[in-house]
């Protein structure tokens, strides 16, 4: 991200790309092991042996998987972790065999669940990384602005297409594609949605951060719904953590240990954003230029403290029912009963377990 917050040029934007290209949800096929990064491992024999974890795809929100990765949590807690990127479908079949024990991702995953992905929420990751902006002098201000607009998503069924459905359908809009009030068009890129959007292709883009904020940074666009701070969002989870069913059945142990370790990186990254930030950087888990927008945009996330955790011991359930609640209304899950599909696809883990 660019010092410079006049103007975005195209270099910026392609490098903006590079974090927020999936955000919450890895898009490639790059490793890179713990034990060949020359991080110091605070053990040399690991409990759990060698594993694969999600962290190479640059997203800023990932940020609990590269501190526990970097400052050794993970190896404190018995894992010779290789960092991995992979696709959707790769994620599936990993979190099904169990070669994959645990991914982050946002509520997009609770229809997959429904349709037989073999995962369990098992824990809360961070509130809002999705930004709407429109042209500096568009006549849009908000929800109510948007009948008869088409907006720019990254995918139909994307998180980005799922929040713009719920924020449409709660002030009254049909977000379906068949009633005609609004038209979803899904674009590659986030550069290619701000392209669209000014050149009045689209009247608004759904963009995952930071590529959103920076937008806003540039003076060229504006903000006319914050994921972090809409009061439908305000305050909850949009990413959680998912386990591998398998995992959870034959070592639970092992997801304890994952939790503790993500837990501990939490906790740091809440007290320490700012060191969080020069890590990410300095080490290139992310493309980050702009350190003090990242920092921004890190404490916006509000990553659960322990101290925030011992308050709300049934936020990450009470957000589960939630958003199952807000997907159902809208039409993305099929269940008739909200409350025990919100208990079927959560499972309390005893962090404690194998201490």
């Amino acid at each position: 991200m660019m010092k410079n917050k006049t103007r975005l040029t195209a270099a910026a934007l392609a490098l903006a790309i590079a974090v927020s290209s999936s955000a919450c949800s890895p898009n490639t096929s790059t490793v890179g092991s713990q034990a060949a990064s020359g991080t110091p491992a605070a053990k040399t024999e690991y409990k759990y042996g060698k594993i694969d974890l999600l962290g190479k795809d640059g997203a800023l929100c990932g940020a609990p998987i590269y501190i526990a990765y970097d400052k050794g949590f993970f190896a404190e807690e018995g894992f010779d972790v290789t960092l991995i990127s992979a696709d959707t479908e790769t994620r599936k079949i990993g979190l099904n065999n169990g070669t994959i024990p645990l991914v982050n991702g946002d509520f997009q995953f609770f229809p997959s669940i429904e349709e037989g992905v073999q995962v369990k929420v098992v824990d809360g990751l961070h509130n809002g990384c999705i930004k709407f902006v429109v042209p500096k002098d568009s006549k849009i201000t908000g929800v109510n602005d948007l009948k008869g607009k088409k907006i720019a998503v990254d995918e139909i069924g994307g998180t980005p297409h799922q929040v713009a459905s719920v924020w449409l359908e709660k002030a009254g809009i049909s977000a379906k594609q068949e009633d005609g009030e609004v038209t979803f068009v899904p674009y590659t890129d986030g550069n290619l949605e701000l392209e669209a959007v000014k050149k009045g292709d689209v009247d608004v883009a759904a963009l995952w951060d930071p590529l959103g904020s920076i937008a806003e940074e540039s003076g060229d666009y504006r903000v006319i719904f914050d994921l972090s701070k809409d009061p439908t969002f305000a305050g909850k989870y949009c990413c959680f953590l998912y386990a591998s069913s398998k995992v959870l059945k034959e070592d639970p142990e092992k997801v304890s240990a994952l939790l503790r370790a993500i837990r501990k990186a939490q906790d740091w990254i809440s007290k320490n954003p700012k060191e969080a930030v020069d890590i990410i950087s300095d080490k290139k888990y992310s493309a980050i230029e702009d350190k003090e927008l990242a920092e921004k945009l890190i404490t916006s996330y509000e990553y659960p403290s322990t101290e925030n955790r011992k308050a709300n011991p049934e936020r990450v359930k009470e957000n589960v029912l939630y958003f199952v609640q807000q997907l159902k209304n809208i039409g993305y899950l099929k269940t008739n009963d909200p409350d025990a599909f919100a208990n079927q696809i959560f499972e309390e883990v005893d962090v404690t377990s194998g201490t």
